[in-house]
Formats: structure tokens, C-alpha cells, sequence
């Protein structure tokens, strides 16, 4: 194998590849022709803090505007134990409303509404009545500018409307609202109040460029009437939340209006055009094919950027189960738990890959947050070290635990004491807790007998669909050390990155049911596999896990020259780890066929653990356990393992689900045939309806979210370009176009790990070039493109030399450009405007 060494000096030139990002993210904007049947539909505007989707009724356009960080109860409450009760997000409604008599202004069949994915603005024209709508990105405020040209204009009414009634008590929780007006603005705040638990937000609503005056309506609606007049004005939305008490929020929110109001509507949406501008050049995805099904997939794609862009700036992230899209309230089924599966789809390694790497701070906030919380969590609840972060839980963690109901519950939850030999005292104590919360997620449902929340259990102790999932601590740890890979920062990996790593990692090797059997091997006994199997022995998600996380822990502790006995002491863990479960395993049951990867091992005490692993997780493929660069015999079974999902082949599938992780497989393991029909199944969804504005309502009721997008987005970028590693913790190798279908084109500017943002283009089957541009500086590890055959490679334009055998490797240093071609060919042959014209 030759292997080409390039070391480059001079500035970076221009790439092949003129993108017209305008034109290419304009593919994404969503044109209604008339009103929409439902609120849930509205075209969403977000600045990442806060956000609503945009609506309207034959005589109004309206808004719920929703926050990130608002929460009515937090990890300690006792007054939600009724499921999907608890709720958080929602600050006020917002209405501007024509009340005059005569013609609707937003008529059904004749009001056009159109979201702007270049810039985030919505623009609805009615009967001589046009708004135009957007969040403002540097600071809380939503601007709607309103263009009144009717012969006869009349009075407009700005209507702020409360959630709920102005006081609402449920058990020891209270919720109190106030409208108020100051200095011409009307002002809604909200106080969410539980024994020491505090959040409180605002809105405020101002107009300028017109008179207006505030009004009350009734006891839960003010308005600001404003005067008849032809031509425009603005109105100014802002909003405010926090957890201190005392804070005056609604000062908070004025003061952002104040900000707002001297640069008007056209300076704000100057300014957010240029935010938005800096947002879609970082990177690029440009698909076509003849059928126009790669097109949609562009489509799709591009929207989901723009959502999460409009959504995952704040605190905290969106919640999976309505994120920043709420119409209705505090109504939010699965209330406000976060569950980690869902919030997977959503911030995933796509992410990283668009060079949005931001995007997944909100994430990483929270979980850096709560650390203290699940520190405590690990000792008080399973006995051990280190953090135990859940697969569901609140914004703010777990709650501490009284000594004696730790005592007890570290026994019942290791069954080292039988269920039903719990203390009445465990059982009252259980009584008023959530049932969504893993902590508590034996509770299965109830009534309420007198005034008093009578709980149900799931008849399986102490287990039920994720109590005892501990995968979820080392699935986000992965995260948070992809992050290192993708940036390269030290810092990062120094004091966010490594005491993750290193609290999950210790968490398993101190926890009590992980033995070393007579075999030799350590052992995990009595856990899940996601939430079909409860109370297996060496299940795929925890052995996965350990196997994942072990690695890493031990290559950042090497980088960090940290905790040399530690490291140790991980490597000897990992040395004796049980192997990962498989149909040919003694202790799994019977299965026919080639050998295949499965849930866990006998005994289980709910659901099989034979059977192939949960398609919502695939634990193998997410810790770089299985790659096109791992070693034979676990390709064999990572294949074996795949096609026995579709035993009728992918056309004669069912389809994949919203949270189906098997589009991802399918890219990973470069199944081009697969991915062809598993990346727009998911995308389209024959699991639920499609709203009009891309968005499902997958989970419920006012559950408004992209899941299936972010999914399918990961699936994507793996097919067009992978930067996966032998083995976790091992440096990455970068394949252009690994799995992707013959007859589709595209060209893609992602970034890769290392720091490497990378560039190619396909056409009619045909890898044109590479162009690899490292953002920090180091080696480079290419697979060649052409089957192993001889390259030319150039350095900002100018050529350097020829190359040939299966890898390449580069060492350059940061922002220099590598342009890597088939011999005999010339880089300018395929430069070309994207999208073409």
C-alpha cells in the first residue's frame, strides 16, 4: 500500500464548489395557498430561546409564545404522580386580530403563508392585509411587522391571553398569572411555585410606528388597541424566564423590547439575515435524482437544520414532545420529562457533521448541570460511584433521597430485598412521585379515590420500560467526546468532556451487579435492553456501553496524563468484559441461522431476550463498535444481524419507524441498496401522518417535533460521508459517498473528526474529487475513492503528486486545501455552480 505524506504551507484557495446557498436552502421554504386546518400546522419562527409556531383564523394570526427554559415543577415535585400532567414551555398567547365586521381578512381558501428558511420569516398575505413574522436572534424578541391596505382599515387588536386561569393549585404546586400594563406595553407573567422550587417568566408586547392604548378584556386577556390607519407598523414580542425568585422578569422582557424598538422591523431582519447567512455556509448537502425522491430528502433536510436552529440555542434543549411548537397550553403529552431516545433524534451526530456543533450545546448544559444531582444519584440510589444519568428525567436531574428511602430503595432495585417486603413507609413515599421519571418507572397508571392519587404498579417489582437503563449516562458521554473529536478542543476535553467520561465509566465499573463469573468474565446482571426487556443479564445496551465508553475514558485520560491507577483499572475491566450477546450464546435462546447480535441472556424477568436488538437503539452501531473499518468477523455479524430485520427484503418491509436507528445501520455498513429506500421510507413515514409543515405529531397531542428528520439527517450525512474509526477511541477514516445509491447525485461540504471539513461530488454513479480542508491541523486518513487506484493530489490548486493504495493519509495543517482526483484528470473539470443553472 503506498501512502502519501503531504505536509502544506501556503493559504487555502478557493474550493470546486460555488454554492448559492440562497437558492439551495429556498428548496426548503413551505408555501401554503390557504389557511391550515389546525393550529398544529402553523410555519415555525424561533431565535433558539424562544419560539411559536404562526397560524391563523378567518380574523386573526396568532402565536403561543413558548421558552426553552420554563418549567412549571422541577425533579423534586410531589404533585404530578398523574401521568403526562406535568407541563413546562408555555409563557402566553398572542393574538393580532382584526374584530371588525365585513369580509375575513385571512379568509380560508385565500390567505397565503410562506417560511423563509434563508432567514427565518414568515410572511402572510390575506384580503389587503400582509404580516411578516421572524425571531430576532440576538435577543428575545419576535418582531411582526403589519402592512394594513384596506380602503376602509379599522381597529387592530394585540391580544395577550393567559395559559390558564390567573391561580392554579394542584397538590402543593402553584401557578399564578398576572397581566399588567407598563408605559404602553401590556405584560403576562407567570410563577411556578413547590415548597423550594421556583420559575417564573414574561411576555411583553409593545407596538411602535402606530398609536395604541392597553385595555383589559377580561380577567386572563389585555390588549393593545390600535389605531385605524393604512401602512405598517411593528409589533414587538418579548419575552423573559428564570429560576430566581425576586427576579423581575417582566423588567427583563421590557428591556428587550427597549432594545428592539430604534433599530425597527427592517434593522432586526438586516441582522438576523446576516445570522442566518453565517448559519447555512458552514456547510452544505445538494441531492438530485431522476425520480425527484433524493430531492425531497434535500428538502427535508434543510428543514430540519432550520428547526433546530430555531430551537437549540438556550439553557436547555427542546424537548422531543413539542419543542418550541405548543398551541395548546400546558397541554404536552409525556409532560415534562425528558426521555433519552426521543431527544437522540434530535440532537445527534448530524449535528456535528453540519459544522453545527452549537447546535448541541443546550445538551450538554443541562447534562454538565445536573452533574452533582447524579453523582448523588449513583451513591443513594445503585450503591456505586461515579454519575447515573438516566434515560428519562427532569430538566434539573434527580432529587435527592431521604437516607432511609435510598437504604431501601438500593435494595430493592439490586434485589438484594424482595418487593414485596417494601416498607409502607417506600410505598407512601412512592405514592406522589412521577411515573415517567426512571427513578420511578415501576408506577404504571392509577385514579383519584377522594382527593388522593391511588397508584397501579407494572406487576414486575421493581422493573418497568426504563428503570433500569443505564446505557443512556455512556450514550451521552460518547457525545460529549465525539464533540473533542469533531473540534478538537482541549479545553472541552479537560473540563466538560473527561469527568463525564470518566463519572459514567466509574459508575460501571462500581456497580454492585457487575461480577466477575467463574469464567473469568465481568458480567452484568438484571438490567434492561432499552424499553422491551427488563431485568436481562449482559444485555446489548450495557455491554455495548461499557465497551464503548471504556475505551474512550481511557484514550482521554492518556491525552489529559489523568488517572494513571484509574486507567488501570478501566483497561482490566475492559480486558474481562463479557463478550457482546449473540443468538450463539449457551445462555440465549434458540435461533436459527447465521449468528446475530440479541437483547441479552436468560434469565429475563419481561420480554425475550433472544430476539434482535430494539431497532429504536441499535447500541452496537452507536459507540463505533462496528464500522466498515472493524475487523471481519464483526461485519459479518453487524450484516447477519441487519438482514434479519428484513427477512423479505427493505421493498417488502413495513417500513421503518420514526425512531428506527436502522437507516443509520444501513449508511454504517454501507448498504447503498438499503439506504436507497430506508432514508426517504423514514423521512415520509408510514408509522404516523405528516403535518403539512413537515413536522408529526408521532408522540401525542401537542407533541409537534422532527424526530424522524433528525434520524434520517444522521443517516444521510454517514451515507455521504463517514469519518468512523476501526474501534471507539482509534482515528477515524473518512469515506466519501460509502453508501450511497448509484443513480443519485449529490455534492456536500461536511465536517468530519479531526477538525476536517470535506467537499465531493458524485455524478451518474462517478466520485468526481475530494477536498479536505483541516480546520485545526493534523493527520488526515482518506480512503481512496477509486477502488485503490492512482490519485493526483493538489494543494490549493496547484498540483503536488500522485498516490496510490487503499488509504491515504494527509498531514496538513489548518485551513490549507487538499483536492485529491482520479489520475489523469483535472480538478477544474469540475467546478460547477451548486445548485446548477
Amino acid at each position: 500500500m503506498a501512502v502519501l505524506s503531504i505536509r502544506i504551507h501556503s493559504p487555502a484557495a478557493g474550493g470546486l464548489l460555488d454554492v448559492d446557498y440562497r437558492n439551495l436552502v429556498s428548496r426548503a421554504d413551505i408555501l401554503y395557498e390557504k389557511s391550515v386546518a389546525r393550529s398544529e400546522e402553523g410555519l415555525p419562527i424561533g431565535n433558539g430561546r424562544m419560539g411559536t409556531l404562526v397560524w391563523t383564523t378567518p380574523a386573526a394570526l396568532k402565536m403561543q409564545i413558548n421558552r426553552v427554559d420554563v418549567f412549571a415543577s422541577g425533579c423534586g415535585t410531589n404533585s404530578f404522580p398523574e401521568r403526562h400532567t406535568d407541563y413546562c414551555g408555555g409563557c402566553g398567547f398572542v393574538d393580532i386580530e382584526f374584530p371588525d365586521y365585513g369580509d375575513a381578512v385571512f379568509p380560508n381558501e385565500d390567505t397565503r403563508q410562506h417560511l423563509s428558511c434563508t432567514e427565518g420569516l414568515v410572511t402572510v398575505e390575506g384580503r389587503n392585509v400582509q404580516l411578516q413574522a421572524f425571531a430576532w436572534h440576538e435577543t428575545d424578541v419576535i418582531a411582526v411587522q403589519i402592512s394594513d391596505q384596506r380602503d376602509r382599515p379599522g381597529t387592530i387588536h394585540i391580544n395577550l391571553r393567559m395559559l390558564r386561569a390567573s391561580l392554579v393549585r394542584t397538590a402543593g404546586h402553584t401557578a399564578a398569572s398576572k397581566l399588567d400594563s407598563r408605559n404602553g406595553s401590556i405584560v403576562l407573567t407567570q410563577e411556578f411555585v413547590e415548597d423550594n422550587y421556583f420559575c417564573g417568566s414574561a411576555v411583553a408586547v409593545g407596538v411602535a410606528g402606530r398609536r395604541s392604548e392597553a385595555r383589559r378584556a377580561n380577567d386572563g386577556e389585555f390588549r393593545l388597541v390600535v389605531e385605524p390607519g393604512r401602512g405598517s407598523f411593528t409589533v414587538f414580542i418579548a419575552s423573559a424566564a428564570g429560576f430566581t425568585r425576586g427576579e423581575d422578569f417582566a423588567a427583563s422582557a421590557l428591556a428587550h423590547l427597549e432594545t428592539a424598538a430604534p433599530l425597527g422591523f427592517a434593522g432586526l431582519i438586516e441582522s438576523n439575515r446576516v445570522w442566518w447567512k453565517a448559519f447555512w455556509e458552514k456547510s452544505f448537502v445538494h441531492l438530485h435524482s431522476g425520480d425527484g425522491i433524493a430531492d425531497r430528502i434535500q428538502e427535508n433536510y434543510l428543514y430540519y437544520l432550520y428547526v433546530m436552529a430555531s430551537c437549540s440555542r438556550g439553557r436547555y434543549p427542546a424537548k422531543f414532545n413539542g419543542m418550541l411548537w405548543n398551541t395548546g397550553g400546558d397541554t404536552r403529552k409525556w409532560g415534562a420529562q425528558y426521555w433519552g431516545a426521543n431527544q437522540s433524534c434530535l440532537y445527534n451526530n448530524a449535528l456535528f457533521a453540519s459544522g453545527h456543533a452549537e447546535l448541541m450545546d443546550p445538551m450538554f448544559d443541562m447534562v454538565s448541570g445536573m452533574f452533582a444531582a447524579c453523582s448523588l444519584a449513583a451513591r443513594q440510589q445503585w450503591g456505586s460511584l461515579g454519575i447515573f444519568i438516566p434515560e428519562t428525567l427532569s430538566f434539573d436531574g434527580l432529587a435527592p433521597l431521604p437516607d432511609s428511602i435510598a437504604s431501601e430503595m438500593q435494595d430493592l432495585y439490586l434485589l438484594r430485598k424482595p418487593w414485596d417486603f417494601r416498607s409502607m413507609k417506600f410505598r407512601e413515599f412512592a405514592g406522589t412521585k412521577q411515573p415517567h421519571s426512571s427513578r420511578w418507572n415501576w408506577l404504571q397508571s392509577g385514579k383519584w379515590v377522594q382527593g388522593r392519587w391511588v397508584y397501579e404498579e407494572r406487576g414486575s417489582g421493581p422493573y418497568g420500560p426504563v428503570t433500569h437503563i443505564f446505557s443512556r449516562g455512556a450514550k451521552t458521554a460518547y457525545q460529549y467526546w465525539l464533540r473533542y473529536e469533531y473540534t478538537r478542543d482541549a479545553n472541552w476535553l479537560r473540563e466538560r468532556t473527561y469527568p463525564i467520561l470518566k463519572g459514567v465509566a466509574e459508575f460501571y465499573r462500581n456497580y454492585p451487579n457487575l461480577k466477575k463469573g467463574p469464567d473469568g468474565k465481568y458480567h452484568i446482571h438484571n438490567v434492561n435492553s432499552n424499553e422491551p426487556l427488563w431485568g436481562g443479564q449482559d444485555t446489548d445496551e450495557e455491554i455495548s456501553s461499557m465497551r464503548g465508553i471504556l475505551p474512550v475514558v481511557i484514550r482521554a485520560s492518556e491525552i489529559l496524563k489523568a488517572d494513571a491507577l484509574l486507567r488501570t483499572l478501566w483497561m482490566e475491566l475492559l480486558d474481562n468484559l463479557a463478550p457482546l450477546p449473540r443468538s450463539d450464546n449457551p445462555y440465549a435462546r434458540e435461533r436459527s441461522g447465521p449468528a446475530v447480535w440479541i437483547k441479552g441472556l436468560d434469565p429475563v424477568v419481561h420480554g425475550r431476550g433472544g430476539t434482535l436488538p430494539d431497532g429504536n437503539t441499535l447500541p452496537v452501531w452507536f459507540f463505533d463498535l462496528c464500522t466498515l473499518e472493524s475487523d471481519p468477523a464483526m461485519l459479518e455479524t453487524a450484516n447477519a444481524t441487519f438482514d434479519a430485520f428484513f427477512p423479505n427484503g427493505y421493498a417488502g418491509s413495513r417500513g421503518i419507524g420514526v425512531l428506527s436507528k436502522l437507516g443509520l445501520a444501513a449508511s454504517v455498513l454501507g448498504r447503498a441498496d438499503a439506504v436507497k429506500l430506508l432514508i426517504p421510507d423514514q423521512m415520509q413515514s408510514r408509522e404516523i401522518p405528516i403535518l403539512a409543515n413537515r413536522m408529526d405529531l408521532r408522540e401525542g397531542p401537542q407533541t409537534n417535533s422532527v424526530q424522524r428528520l433528525g434520524n434520517a439527517a444522521d443517516a444521510l450525512h454517514t451515507a455521504l460521508c463517514q469519518d468512523l474509526p476501526p474501534g471507539p477511541g482509534k482515528p477515524s477514516v473518512i469515506r466519501v459517498f460509502p453508501a450511497w445509491p448509484g443513480d443519485w447525485d449529490a455534492d456536500f461540504t461536511l465536517l468530519c473528526r479531526g477538525g476536517f471539513t470535506v467537499a465531493s461530488s458524485i455524478r451518474q454513479g462517478q466520485i468526481e474529487f475530494v477536498e479536505i480542508t483541516p480546520q485545526t491541523g493534523g493527520e488526515c486518513r482518506l480512503r481512496n475513492p477509486w477502488d485503490g487506484g492512482k490519485v493526483t493530489v493538489y494543494r490549493n490548486g496547484r498540483k503536488f503528486g500522485n498516490a496510490d493504495g487503499p488509504l491515504l493519509k494527509f498531514d496538513a495543517r489548518r485551513q490549507e486545501r487538499i483536492t485529491v482526483v482520479r489520475a489523469g484528470t483535472v480538478p477544474d473539470r469540475y467546478r460547477r455552480s451548486v445548485p446548477e443553472r
